[in-house]
């Protein structure tokens, strides 16, 4: 890529300024055009009458990160990136090409538009280092033509208070702690620091930039999407250390006489169990509320175990994949995380962009280490980069794969093997759509 370039100013010699396809240019968006692309934006995700969201959009710009297809001076595709930190299992963190924003005009389909930026945006991330790139999939089958593969889940929960009948007995406690609802200023301040101790134990998880607490406390407003004041409480333990908080809505329904409000829970986090133990026992307590909505949780939250009755837990509709992960530098993205068991696995990946491709021998110490190199051994087994991209932070397994023809097993048991080595004690999760 070429130099970072400010305001207007354009960097003539950037690789991301393309020749046309078929009279279509695709090059990097200069700050003071945003107004145009953001249209394309929104027509792409087919808000046909909204206000601009240009000035927000000029928040999230950066040199070189936002690319747009011009016909004829008419922007008909976007694309935005920008890097992340992500956490990996054992708690280490790799940096990630975030990829956002990507919209093909009705009218340009099927011009290989996407292909194009997508492919520069992969070649400049790979040179910055980024271990791996992650997006969020609109659609489940466009992304793993360019290597991502699902590697986190969405999953919420249904409650029914009244069949619940609460949380069970013999719950962990915390002894001194205390709970209290904050204006939104509290929660931006409170909130950032606390989700930066979170992320770091919750494999998959991304950070939350200034501009993410600004939007979700209202503090920045965007044209299209209605923002609500949600109410927000705080978990303090008893030196006054913030070690959890809820962020949750309450829709005002009665039922002739009787209240029947739904609360629904947008943000949880909690650093211990019995934090998060108290922190629901207070969302299943608001006054007039008969059912709660858990929007998205991690796949393997104990949350319907903590209830007096867990039947009362049933999933929430959109319970589906959710981040998408491509790996760009095997040996940068293996050697960042921990293993389940010792032991040595050998991978043959295919990967036609050529960024994982080749023969990788992941060995595990007892201590849980890993290291992964290029290896002539034979391969136990073969793979393609999107198969390695779901297996990567634990989210899915090597039989499951294997079951669905998606890894193939090149010695008996393999995938089982395989599988001792990858697995996390905590299931991949990130919360946060970008």
């Amino acid at each position: 890529m070429g130099n970072d370039v400010d305001g207007g100013t354009r960097d003539p010699g950037s690789a991301q300024q393309t020749e046309g396809i078929g009279g279509v240019e695709i090059r990097a968006i200069a700050k003071d055009e945003i107004e145009g692309w953001d249209r394309a934006l929104a027509l792409g995700f087919l808000r046909s009458h909204v206000d601009s969201a240009a000035d927000f959009r000029r928040q999230q710009w950066a040199p070189g990160r936002v690319l747009g297809a011009l016909d004829a001076g008419r922007y008909v595709a976007t694309f935005r990136s920008f890097d992340v930190e992500l956490t990996v299992p054992g708690g280490a963190v790799v940096e990630a090409d975030a990829i956002t924003s990507v919209t093909v005009t009705a009218t340009h389909r099927r011009r290989g538009l996407l292909r194009r930026m997508m492919t520069e945006d992969l070649a400049a991330a790979r040179e910055r280092g980024s271990a791996v790139a992650i997006l969020v999939a609109a659609e489940y089958n466009i992304y793993g033509r360019y290597g991502f593969g699902p590697a986190t889940r969405g999953h919420g929960w249904n409650i029914d208070l009244l069949r619940a009948r609460g949380l069970r007995e013999g719950l962990p406690t915390v002894p001194g702690g205390r709970i209290d609802l904050v204006r939104m200023e509290e929660l931006r301040k409170v909130g950032s620091e606390l989700h930066d101790r979170w992320r770091r134990t919750q494999p998959g998880a991304i950070a939350r930039n200034e501009l993410w607490w600004r939007r979700q406390t209202g503090d920045v407003q965007v044209p299209g999407f209605e923002w609500k004041e949600p109410f927000a409480a705080v978990h303090r333990d008893a030196e006054g250390t913030a070690t959890g908080l809820v962020v949750y809505r309450v829709d005002d329904t009665w039922d002739g006489s009787y209240p029947n409000c739904t609360l629904t829970v947008v943000d949880f986090l909690a650093l211990d169990r019995g934090t998060a133990a108290e922190l629901w026992r207070f969302v299943l307590s608001v006054d007039w509320v008969r059912k709660v909505v858990v929007e998205n949780i991690g796949p393997d939250d104990p949350l319907p175990l903590l209830l007096a009755d867990p039947r009362a837990a049933t999933p929430y509709a959109e319970n589906a994949d959710f981040m998408w992960l491509r790996v760009l530098d095997v040996e940068a993205a293996f050697n960042a995380r921990t293993y389940g068991a010792p032991g040595r696995a050998v991978l043959e990946v295919e990967d036609r962009d050529g960024y994982a491709a080749g023969r990788w021998a992941v060995e595990v110490a007892a201590d849980g280490s890993g290291r992964c190199t290029r290896t002539d051994d034979e391969a136990d087994l073969a793979l393609g980069v999107s198969a390695l991209g779901s297996l990567y932070l634990g989210g899915e397994t090597a039989p499951r794969l294997a079951a669905a023809g998606l890894v193939t097993e090149l010695r008996p048991g393999a995938a089982a093997a395989a599988d001792l080595l990858l697995r996390t004690p905590l299931l991949a999760w990130n919360p946060d759509n970008f």
